[in-house]
């Protein structure tokens, strides 16, 4: 298949918290045999079933998205809480301050997006796909994380949480309005002068 890897839940990389609280689901991950202090990015989903802090990861920017559930209070180094829901845009902040979290109404599923700071850097778009639509891989590295059924035109059919990495463009598809994430990951910005 030219232009697209696909990336099935089922193969997706179960494995402990950085601070033992709980589980991820690691869907992607570089260099793909990166482990949690030596990645340069990493897209992944975290099931959070009780208050607490979340791992810290020194020089991580930290993008945050919530999946499922009825969401979560997040206090990121001791300021105002910050509520955020399923409808709520997908949150950036440093993934090395601390953090802690309270449940809102019961567990959450919740996506995470980090990339070393100063040597990569990400983007998170929440999509609303339809009957179809043109996703342009501008990003060294975009990847596409369905959240309903979605149709790569061409190619092949993502359900609940399959992700496809897309190294050109491609159409995609649903029989019904189709929630989707699109993650681009890309040198960072030189800085301002």
């Amino acid at each position: 298949m030219g232009g697209v890897t696909i990336l099935r839940s089922a193969g997706h990389r179960r494995m402990p918290w950085k601070n033992g609280g709980g589980e991820t689901t690691e869907i992607a991950v570089f260099p793909s045999d990166a482990g949690l202090d030596d990645f340069l990015w990493r897209v992944s989903m975290a099931r959070v079933a009780s208050d607490g802090p979340f791992s810290r990861f020194p020089g991580v920017e930290r993008t945050l998205a919530i999946l499922e559930g009825a969401g979560m209070a997040l206090t990121i180094d001791g300021g105002e809480a910050l509520v955020m829901h399923r409808q709520s845009p997908p949150l950036v902040f440093p993934a090395d301050r601390p953090t802690e979290a309270r449940l809102i109404d019961g567990p959450i599923l919740d996506l995470n997006v980090m990339t070393r700071r100063g040597v990569t850097g990400h983007r998170v778009r929440r999509l609303a796909i339809g009957e179809q639509a043109r996703l342009d891989a501008e990003a060294p590295t975009t990847l596409l994380l369905a959240l309903d059924p979605v149709e790569i035109v061409g190619e092949e059919r993502l359900d609940r949480f399959d992700a496809a990495i897309l190294t050109a463009s491609v159409e995609v598809r649903a029989d019904r309005e189709a929630d989707a994430y699109l993650i681009e990951i890309r040198p960072p910005a030189p800085p301002a002068r």
